[in-house]
């Protein structure tokens, strides 16, 4: 019997206008995941009238997103793209430096797609934004 690992992480930091999120994704991703990690991160954009939000998202161990998740991910990029400044992709497979892309059209920031995560976790710590 093989067992499919699935499961998210979220990291959310913030330092006045300032919020670092941290994901880790495992799997594939489900609606059910966005609707527990949304609120997280409205809550965290809500209570701030400007923010500055990076992002390092570890996609390293993530197989892909089931079509309502994607388009739940599609929503939450509309809806707050402007808040975001830097978007670090870290992974392995091919299809995440084109999803990168794709995600730069609907935020305001960077997404920059990397194959090290500690490349990735430099780039958006040293970003000219901070």
């Amino acid at each position: 019997m093989v067992l499919k690992t699935h499961g998210l992480t979220i990291g959310i930091e913030r330092v006045e206008n300032d919020i670092f999120i941290s994901l880790k994704a495992v799997g594939t991703l489900t609606h059910d995941d966005y609707l527990a990690i949304t609120p997280l991160i409205e809550r965290a954009l809500e209570a701030i009238e400007h923010p500055n939000v990076d992002v390092l998202f570890d996609a390293t161990q993530l197989d892909g997103w089931e079509l309502r998740a994607a388009w739940d991910d599609l929503k939450l990029g509309l809806k707050h793209g402007k808040a975001f400044q830097n978007v670090a992709i870290c992974g392995n497979k091919r299809w995440l430096q084109v999803a990168a892309k794709v995600g730069s059209w609907f935020i305001s920031g960077d997404v920059k797609y990397f194959d090290d995560i500690q490349e990735a976790l430099q780039w958006i710590t040293n970003s000219p934004d901070e």
